[in-house]
């Protein structure tokens, strides 16, 4: 497919065979014919795939000289770093240094970029709680908005910023809803479910790089949470017939004080941990220590401030968590002599899925999804809650003692109406 199938005008099209692009990628070839239509869209894809020179390409294409100082455009990312980003993306393919657009930044002075938004602007890139900020002092006007473009999702989700987006998409009214992430998950959904029109569409772009790399076997399990995934580790390691020598990688050695102090053990060497945060953990200060010893089972290994360590002759090796950079994952995965039958096994939850992407971006192939066990504890934080709130309930009843008397069947209150219901009974009332 060629560029001028994307019906972009003559200079937009000149800019992009000027930067070396001879051919639409896929998620741009799908995306803005959509989008110029005026669609809600919701785009995955994993890095690198095209999605931000998609929206600002659909972005200049639909921007229209006009002398209103209100913005049209509204792009929300997860910093400031990818604010600087779609910026420079912006001059880049306009080619217009006159260009009314603005990042809002939480590091900028805020007077001086109200003046500017004052000044008139067409295009605002800002994080969610700058915007928002913003907005609240009546200097970011949103009723003019014609597109609120979302980047980033997962990352913004990641950071706990759903509230403010809900908020911000609200108070854009009626407008087109373009939602870009790397992966799908129910938090997203979460998040964009109320303002996304009924028929948006939905776009999922599945590229992998064309080498693969020889790995282990990777088996990926999906969890709702951290308890979840403790409660899987201790699930699988009671088969021990199986599970006889086990690496656990986790991010640091706080959590692997915990997850070792969460696991089932039948003796004090059962579970080690390398390195220890404390002298009263059990552990060990090389690998060597740990393949020689026949009583411990299972070695917690935590990223920080590890060297490389030698996994040769361990059949299984568990990633508990995914770490910030996916070079520490890819150390472990290569298949080499020494290591031919070893299996790595997962664990993620919605916030971690990004990084699984890109690890299988990395190695050029998707990872095994395994089914939850049947008689796996899911932990659920809201039920958990309500179970401690009725015990204590129960306890305060029980603590009444002799003071506490149940009232005569007479005077017993057989109802319990809200402010709501009240004002509705009263109103009938006063009518007859």
């Amino acid at each position: 497919m060629s560029l001028e199938k994307l019906k972009l005008s003559k200079r937009l099209t000149a800019t992009m065979t000027e930067l070396g692009y001879l051919a639409p990628k896929e998620i741009q070839s799908r995306c803005i014919s959509r989008i110029l239509g005026g669609q809600d869209v919701i785009a995955i894809a994993p890095e690198g795939a095209g999605k931000t020179t998609t929206y600002v390409l659909s972005t200049l294409m639909k921007l229209k000289f006009t002398t209103d100082e209100a913005p049209k455009f509204l792009i929300l990312a997860p910093n400031e770093e990818r604010i600087d980003e779609i910026v420079e993306r912006f001059y880049q393919l306009s080619k217009n240094k006159g260009l009314r657009i603005i990042g809002l930044r939480a590091s900028g002075s805020m007077e001086e970029e109200i003046e500017e938004l004052v000044d008139g602007k067409d295009i605002v890139v800002a994080t969610p709680n700058r915007a928002r900020a913003i907005y609240l002092k009546l200097a970011l006007n949103l009723n003019r908005i014609q597109t609120l473009i979302i980047d980033d999702a997962e990352e913004i989700i990641k950071q706990g910023m759903q509230n403010t987006v809900r908020e911000l998409a609200e108070s854009c009214g009626k407008v087109q809803h373009l939602v870009f992430s790397t992966v799908e998950h129910q938090k997203l959904y979460d998040m964009i479910d109320n303002f996304m029109n009924e028929n948006c569409a939905s776009v999922e772009i599945d590229e992998l790089e064309n080498d693969t790399v020889d790995t282990l076997d990777l088996l990926l399990y999906h969890v709702p949470n951290f308890t979840t995934k403790i409660n899987l580790l201790n699930l699988l390691l009671q088969d021990k017939e199986v599970f006889q020598k086990v690496v656990v990688f986790v991010n640091s050695k706080l959590t692997a004080q915990k997850l070792a102090s969460s696991l089932f053990s039948s003796n004090k060497e059962e579970i080690a941990i390398l390195n220890p945060l404390f002298y009263d953990d059990f552990g060990y200060e090389t690998m060597e220590d740990f393949k020689e010893n026949n009583q411990s089972r299972v070695l917690i290994i935590a990223r920080e401030n590890t060297n490389d360590v030698d996994l040769s002759a361990i059949p299984f090796i568990f990633q508990f968590e995914l770490p910030n950079e996916k070079e520490e994952f890819l150390n472990h995965l290569v298949k080499n002599d020494h290591n031919e039958e070893s299996v790595m096994l997962t664990f993620t939850t919605d916030l971690e899925l990004p990084m699984v992407k890109k690890i299988e971006q990395a190695v050029g192939k998707r990872m095994d999804i395994l089914e939850l066990p049947e008689d796996l504890a899911i932990y659920n934080p809201i039920a958990d809650k309500k179970k401690k709130s009725s015990k204590e309930e129960d306890k305060e009843d029980l603590s009444r003692g002799g003071a506490f008397h149940q009232k005569k069947e007479s005077n017993a209150k057989t109802f319990n109406y809200g402010g709501g219901e009240k004002a509705k009974m009263t109103m009938k009332m006063k009518k007859k």
